[in-house]
């Protein structure tokens, strides 16, 4: 959480106290009005105060700057104003695993020394960034490795934009001075929100995070290269719509509320019924922005063909690609991945019916980057083997 802001006084002209280095607000995560009114706080005046805010908008998410000595077209006074009271923070790389696939790991360092997890994956027409919302997860999904994990907190809008600024870092991404910011080959296209934790149980400083990411003068994502994944927190779906815009996944997984419950527990709040209701009015769905269902098969569980059929039933009449995902294991997982005919046999089923049913094709596996593998190190190291079995058994 960023640091306390100074409080806005009618005389801009008395300047507060030098903040300490562990004292000064963190400019990486506010939003404009946020960013606005913190340099009044400092003494800018309300005149000018949009125009500075668009000026170092600019040199932190077009350019990727962390000194405000370099930013050149600011006086020098106040970039040393700035500098008195300000930082520009993103998480600290604490170590990057690159896979024999191209697939980039990074282990983040947060506030408080929490870790959580981003992967990089390269694709020949896109490059995909998937993110975290949260420190842990609170949904305790039984076939996902992130789930045997306790939730400690939730990321601030800082931490969630800035694991895509560390990402651009490490590609490389930034454009060089004197280069057009929106010449620049995009490595970096799409994000989705499907790394730890549940994103709109975190929602205001997701909301947050993503509107500075898709700012057209800042890192200037589209939204519609944007997908947020959740597991289906039926109150939250139409106010992500609103006010995040972005495209929407859904963790479905099963096509019983039997099976449902014990694969994504939340489903024990809001069952298939009441989330397959609520997708059905979800603002924005068209047949150019269709819902994914997210599917992860899993041998004997949920890969029948009577499970393919009641899924095409369950989602008649909703704009949706079905997203088949082979399980990816991870020590002591209670499940095994379907076979490759199975899965096969279950998207042609899918696809008969009318729907587009790709097969993920599992990325990072060797260095548990895949897709439900996510889990912070300093937790993964402070269990052992046979710990991690009994939680997945539980």
């Amino acid at each position: 959480m960023s640091a306390p802001q100074t409080p806005i006084t009618q005389d801009v002209l008395t300047l507060p106290r030098k903040a300490a280095p562990e004292e000064k607000t963190n400019l990486v995560g506010l939003t404009r009005n946020q960013m606005r009114d913190a340099l009044i706080a400092i003494g800018t005046s309300e005149k000018q105060a949009k125009m500075r805010v668009g000026q170092v908008w600019a040199w932190i998410y077009q350019r990727g700057v962390r000194d405000f000595a370099e930013m050149t077209n600011l006086a020098k006074g106040y970039r040393a104003q700035l500098d008195e009271h300000f930082a520009i923070r993103v998480p600290e790389v604490v170590r990057k695993e690159v896979s024999t696939d191209g697939t980039r790991k990074y282990l983040l360092r947060i506030n408080g020394g929490h870790e959580v997890e981003a992967v990089y994956i390269p694709e020949e027409s896109r490059g995909t960034l998937c993110i975290s919302s949260q420190v842990g997860c609170t949904l305790t999904c039984s076939f996902c490795h992130t789930g045997t994990q306790r939730l400690v907190r939730n990321l601030t809008a800082g931490e969630i934009v800035g694991q895509i600024m560390v990402a651009r870092d490490d590609l490389g991404e930034w454009p060089e001075p004197g280069r057009n910011p929106h010449d620049e080959t995009r490595l970096l296209s799409n994000i989705v929100l499907m790394g730890m934790g549940e994103p709109l149980y975190n929602f205001d400083n997701v909301r947050d995070g993503m509107k500075i990411a898709m700012d057209g003068e800042g890192i200037s994502l589209s939204r519609r290269r944007i997908t947020l994944s959740t597991s289906g927190v039926v109150p939250m779906i139409a106010r992500t719509a609103e006010e995040i815009g972005c495209l929407l996944a859904v963790s479905f997984h099963a096509t019983t509320d039997e099976v449902r419950d014990t694969l994504v527990p939340i489903n024990k709040r809001w069952n298939i019924e009441a989330l397959l209701a609520e997708l059905r009015e979800y603002p924005r769905l068209s047949n150019s922005e269709r819902i994914t269902f997210e599917y992860v098969m899993l041998k004997g569980v949920n890969d029948s063909d009577e499970d393919a059929h009641r899924l095409v039933e369950l989602i008649r009449g909703i704009p949706a690609k079905i997203n088949l995902i082979p399980f990816n294991p991870w020590p002591g997982s209670p499940y095994e991945r379907s076979s490759n005919n199975r899965i096969r046999a279950f998207a042609d089923i899918v696809y008969k019916a009318g729907y587009a049913s790709p097969i993920r094709t599992p990325r990072g596996e060797d260095i548990m980057a895949a897709c439900g593998q996510l889990k912070s190190d300093t937790e993964r190291e402070r269990k052992s083997k046979r710990q991690i079995e009994t939680e997945a058994r539980a």
